[in-house]
This record gives C-alpha cells, sequence and structure tokens, in this order.
C-alpha cells in the first residue's frame, strides 16, 4: 500500500475522513506546488513516508505563490486536526501568528525553506533547511571572484515578505559591501567597496517565472553595460527556453565576462545552463533532504523527542570550473 499522499486544496476535506489508526497525519506545505524546487521537496516527503510505517504526508499547497491561500491552507490543516504541519513560510509575519493556534491544540509545527521572524519562533519547534544568509554569502562570493573590483549589480528575490529571500539579500550585500551589524534585508548598496546597485532593483518575483524573466529582459534591455545581476532563487531559469531567450542578446557579454549572472539553486536545468556557459555559478540547497527530514523530525517531536534547532541540510556551491563535481555529496 502506497503511504504517500498526493493532496490538492480541494483534498483538504478528505483529511477529517482519514483514519487515525493509519497513523500521523504529517502535512509539507510550501509556497507554491507549481514549482521545481519544491517538487524536490515533495518526493523527499514521500521517500520518508515510504519509509515510515506511521506517518502520512500529505504534500499541500497554493498552486501559485499565493500568501493569503497559503495561510488559508494552513487554518485549515490546523481546523481538521492534523498531527504535524512542516511549512515554508511565504509571509513569515503573517504566518508566524496563524501557527499560534497550531501549538496551542498541540499539532507539531517546524519551517522549512523559509523560516519566521525572530520574534515568532516560539511557535514552531525547529527550522530544518539552509542558512539563507550563507546563500546570499556565497552568492556575493562568487561574484567577487569574477569582478573584484566591483561594478554595478541588479538582485532579484522572491516575496517582498519571505524572510528567507531577505536573509538572502542581507548576505550579498554584506559580504559586497564590506558590511556587518545590519538587519535583512540590508540596504542597497551606492558605492561601498565598489559595489552599486542600479535603480530598479532588487527585482521583486514572487517565486513567479514569467515575472521573474520579464523582470531579468527588461533590466538587462534599460542597463546594457551591468555588471553583475544576482538571484536569491532559482526562479529565472526555471523555464530554460525563457531564460535563454531573455540572456540571447547579452550572450556575448556573459561569455567574455563583462556580464555575470549567479543565482541560487541547482536544479536540473540550471545545472544544465551553468555547463552551458548560460550562467557563472549557483548555490544549491538540498530540497529534496528538507522534505525528507521534515517527517522524521514532525515524528519526533510528536513523540516527545528534544531536537536541534536549526537543522541545516547543507550548500553547493557551483560555477563552471566545477560543474561536473559540486553536487556528488
Amino acid at each position: 500500500m502506497n503511504r504517500c499522499l498526493i493532496t490538492t486544496a480541494v483534498a483538504l476535506m478528505a483529511l477529517s475522513t482519514v483514519a487515525t489508526a493509519r497513523g500521523l497525519r504529517c502535512a509539507l506545505v510550501p509556497k507554491a506546488m507549481n514549482n521545481p524546487f519544491f517538487d524536490q521537496a515533495r518526493d523527499g516527503c514521500y521517500k520518508a513516508a515510504s519509509e515510515l510505517l506511521d506517518v502520512e504526508c500529505y504534500y499541500i499547497g497554493p498552486a501559485e505563490h499565493t500568501e493569503i491561500e497559503q495561510i488559508q491552507i494552513v487554518q485549515d490543516l490546523i481546523s481538521q486536526g492534523v498531527d504535524g504541519i512542516a511549512v515554508s513560510p511565504s509571509n513569515a509575519p503573517a504566518m508566524g501568528k496563524a501557527l499560534r493556534r497550531a501549538r496551542a491544540a498541540g499539532i507539531a509545527v517546524i519551517t522549512w525553506d523559509s523560516d519566521l521572524l525572530e520574534s515568532d519562533k516560539a511557535n514552531r519547534t525547529t527550522y530544518v533547511g539552509t542558512k539563507n544568509y550563507d546563500i546570499g554569502v556565497n552568492l556575493a562570493q562568487l561574484a567577487t571572484k569574477m569582478k573584484p573590483r566591483g561594478g554595478s549589480v541588479c538582485l532579484q528575490t522572491g516575496g517582498a515578505s519571505a524572510a528567507n529571500h531577505n536573509e538572502r539579500l542581507q548576505g550579498i550585500r554584506d559580504t559586497l559591501g564590506g558590511m556587518s551589524g545590519t538587519t535583512s534585508p540590508g540596504k542597497a548598496l551606492t558605492g561601498q567597496k565598489g559595489w552599486t546597485e542600479v535603480d530598479g532593483c532588487p527585482l521583486i518575483t514572487d517565486d513567479d517565472n514569467a515575472k521573474a524573466v520579464q523582470g531579468l529582459a527588461d533590466i538587462l534591455n534599460k542597463y546594457n553595460d551591468l555588471d553583475v545581476c544576482i538571484s536569491t532563487g532559482g526562479f529565472t531559469q526555471w523555464s530554460n527556453n525563457a531564460y535563454r531567450q531573455a540572456i540571447a542578446p547579452h550572450r556575448g557579454r556573459m561569455d567574455q565576462g563583462e556580464l555575470i549572472f549567479v543565482a541560487a539553486d541547482t536544479l536540473p536545468m540550471q545545472m544544465q545552463q551553468l555547463r552551458a556557459g548560460a550562467s557563472h555559478g549557483q548555490v544549491g540547497q538540498r530540497p529534496f533532504e528538507m522534505g525528507y527530514k521534515a517527517m522524521y523530525i514532525l515524528k519526533d517531536i510528536k513523540a516527545g523527542k528534544k531536537v536541534d534547532d536549526p537543522i541545516n541540510t547543507g550548500l553547493d556551491v557551483c560555477d563552471q570550473s566545477n560543474a561536473s563535481s559540486c553536487l556528488a555529496h
């Protein structure tokens, strides 16, 4: 019997009819289900459920990146009385408030990929995923390796209220500008250590591929002498053909190292682009491991076991020189 259940928002109604004898009902809630990054976390969740005889993995979230819908889904899960919720908050402040009710109801709660604000972390037991600030640090280090004297830069990010992307922006800005003691998401660079952010950036994508590609194309056409573009997520690269078309007019500058593009994540299409010279660097997370560990952690919490906080799943730093080996872990 396959213990891995694929669920959509409609299937929430069916949760109340699932016999409790089947074990713990644990939900993995992404920012959006139409997202190749979160697909890998889903697969990890299903893998864990296939190993655990007393845990069901319910993968459920908004079809597209919609903050209000994600909150509603979590509220519905709480009303249905699930045993555990692992959520990647799109809107950290709003999700922090929603999860107070889950903890009060005795539901095991963790975050993954993106965490709550510091003031709300008591509403979850732990966070499993990447130290997001370090993603920004490594993206900036890749950029400075190729542009040691600095230059003009455009940053591209996800949702404006997403804590993980704001932490990555902070890491980028701190590292490029040689700063410390800042607060997320940091302040725009205005010449620190030779780096200046161009007007119109950071580009807000809301994790939407089409919006991300169009934003990149527009900024590259507006600033035909831009030195660096850094993306805090893989949204621009998810649609391989659209991304390659957007950068096609600028491939000459990219090939000469005049225009540098680095981005977070190391999904298969992104690594193909890196090997083909369509990007210069990728800083990868491990979403499969996040989804996989989430189920084991929720089970441990329900069993009354102590778990570490946070639980770091690590990073992979790739450029064109190690593209064939950087993911061998």
